[in-house]
């Protein structure tokens, strides 16, 4: 087992649950794990715990509340008494209480929330209801994970409870007014760069026909010949914006392994400030 590395955060979105992955993440130094209440059909934290129940002490464990199964499709909602449920059923599935817990795309709730004052009320009672929670030993910590951060800086105010870690957007597939919502609300909350996370470093897959269409290396600090495309697109994510951590999913443990060995290459600063001025003429010339 490789020395452990806080790096990568095995993310379990389209995973299968086997028990491999598990394993080969711990021999590669990997002790993190990100999964969610709705995966695998509102049934992850059985599944894991069904393939891994010996495993998961030695594992960090982050998982994510906020979508809710109705027939037909999974419900987004914020209501703190269906989020206490979601946890309270975590921690009984799981067999453990998770060491941190997400707030699942808020955004897709408060979009229709009305007026800003109604939109940062529910917004914050979610936010109180996850902070009594980690308060009460459901959770080690809590924070807010979000595909789309554009509508949450606003509605950040000094009345709200501080979240420990937030979860965002990483890498070349992310537009710059997601970049810079995501810097935002980090920078609202005080958050440093180990607080900040970043995910879907691929935009989807890692073998998505994209990579081989482009070259990140360009973006790599020094001589990258050795380095794959797709290793070089998650070294990038690392700085766009600046995180922490990276969640990323995969089952193949080859794949894992190319991605832990990406971590000893770095991204050029100065060409990553040259793409994002490129990213904001371009979005500055286009129309309304």
């Amino acid at each position: 087992m490789r020395e452990r590395d806080p790096r990568i955060v095995l993310g379990l979105h389209r995973s299968r649950y086997e028990r491999r992955i598990l394993t080969s993440a711990l021999d590669l130094g990997i002790n993190a794990i990100d999964t969610s209440f709705n995966y695998h059909g509102f049934s992850a934290h059985a599944a894991l715990w069904a393939v891994g129940r010996d495993l998961l002490p030695h594992f960090k464990l982050s998982t994510k509340v906020g979508f809710f199964p109705t027939p037909g499709q999974a419900e987004h909602s914020l209501d703190p008494v269906r989020l206490r449920g979601a946890m309270e059923r975590t921690n009984c599935d799981l067999g453990r209480a998770p060491d941190l817990v997400f707030l699942h795309n808020p955004e897709q709730s408060l979009t229709g929330a009305g007026s800003s004052s109604a939109a940062q009320d529910k917004l914050g009672m979610a936010c109180a209801a996850l902070a009594a929670a980690a308060a009460e030993g459901l959770c080690g910590g809590w924070g807010i994970s979000s595909w789309d951060p554009r509508p949450l800086p606003s509605l950040i105010d000094s009345t709200m409870p501080m979240p420990d870690v937030v979860m965002v957007r990483a890498g070349l597939t992310a537009g710059i007014d997601v970049l810079e919502a995501s810097e935002s609300l980090a920078a609202g909350w005080s958050l440093g760069t180990a607080q900040l996370w970043g995910m879907s470093p691929f935009g989807g897959r890692a073998t998505d026909p994209l990579w081989g269409k482009v070259d990140p290396r360009v973006f790599i600090k020094g001589t990258a010949e050795d380095l794959s495309p797709v290793q070089a697109a998650f070294s990038t994510a690392f700085q766009l914006p600046r995180v922490g951590r990276v969640a990323v999913g995969t089952d193949n443990p080859s794949h894992l392994r190319e991605l832990s060995a990406a971590l000893r290459y770095e991204a050029n600063a100065d060409t990553l400030l040259t793409y994002r001025r490129l990213l904001r003429e371009r979005t500055a010339r286009q129309p309304a």
